[in-house]
């Protein structure tokens, strides 16, 4: 088709011609990738929360669509929170999944991402919601107007069956990072699930980041936290695993074993590229 437009049409008049071409030719391509899903699909500019295209998007979606539905065992009826909900690319397969019982609650402290799933999810599918929470963040929400140490999610106790942190306390410092597991805990039923992923440093994974086998190497200590750049220690974050098993115990979360293992460190099984463990609420006070 582009051939028949510099063939036929006059160079000056081209790119009129083209843009609605490039136009149906996006939407006829996002079709042909996503089906009925497409619409709910950002443009490249906006992929903030991880890999950037279309095809990767669609891929991670698949993938932890397959974790929540496989590995965690959610159910259609089921409560779900997402803290991190970013642009949607772990929630556009999950509409068709949860049904008229079920119910998806998406916290976000980026507007873009929180905007563009209110229009393009929450319009056809109501019981998706998503929120936008001023929450300080020096790499994501530098202007943020709450500490997210003192932040309580807008929910009452045992509201969740399911949530689920995917790359979210591997941007958070230590008092945050714990605060935000208290409230997880506080928010989920009793048996219910989380499902969240770190950075995990052991042994193991240091021994690879030392043979220079890691993608990232989080190696300058903030006390209980180690980051990869002082000047923006919330770009990435890592801890000891040791530390967040004892975090886990304190709050009544039971780790489901074997944690699974990511990529990130150049392991050659994983699960994922972070480290992600699941974990369910054992009966307990949950508070700090």
């Amino acid at each position: 088709m582009k051939n028949v437009i510099r063939a036929l049409v006059p160079k000056r008049l081209r790119p009129a011609v083209r843009r609605p071409y490039d136009y149906v030719h996006h939407k006829l391509f996002l079709t042909r990738l996503f089906g009925h899903y497409a619409s709910m699909i950002p443009p490249l500019e906006l992929m903030h929360d991880g890999p950037v295209g279309f095809e990767e998007f669609k891929a991670n979606g698949q993938e932890f669509f397959r974790y929540y539905t496989e590995l965690c065992d959610l159910k259609p009826y089921e409560r779900m929170l997402d803290v991190g909900s970013g642009i949607g690319r772990k929630t556009f397969l999950l509409t068709d999944y949860l049904n008229g019982e079920g119910s998806y609650e998406g916290l976000d402290i980026v507007k873009t991402g929180v905007d563009w799933c209110t229009e393009r999810i929450t319009r056809g599918y109501p019981r998706f919601k998503f929120q936008l929470i001023d929450v300080f963040n020096q790499h994501y929400n530098p202007t943020g107007r709450y500490k997210a140490s003192e932040y309580r999610f807008p929910f009452a106790d045992e509201s969740f069956d399911f949530a689920v942190l995917c790359s979210v306390f591997t941007h958070m410092l230590a008092e945050d990072m714990e605060h935000y597991l208290c409230e997880v805990a506080r928010v989920l039923k009793t048996g219910g699930r989380c499902l969240i992923s770190f950075f995990l440093l052991s042994e193991s994974s240091r021994t690879l980041m030392r043979a220079n086998k890691s993608a990232i190497n989080p190696n300058i200590n903030l006390g209980s936290c180690w980051v990869t750049d002082a000047s923006d220690p919330e770009a990435v974050t890592g801890y000891e695993e040791d530390f967040i098993r004892a975090l886990y115990d304190r709050y009544n979360l039971e780790i489901k074993e074997p944690i699974h293992y990511g990529a990130w460190c150049g392991r050659e099984k994983f699960l994922s590229y972070q480290d992600v463990i699941l974990a369910f609420k054992a009966p307990g006070d949950t508070r700090i």
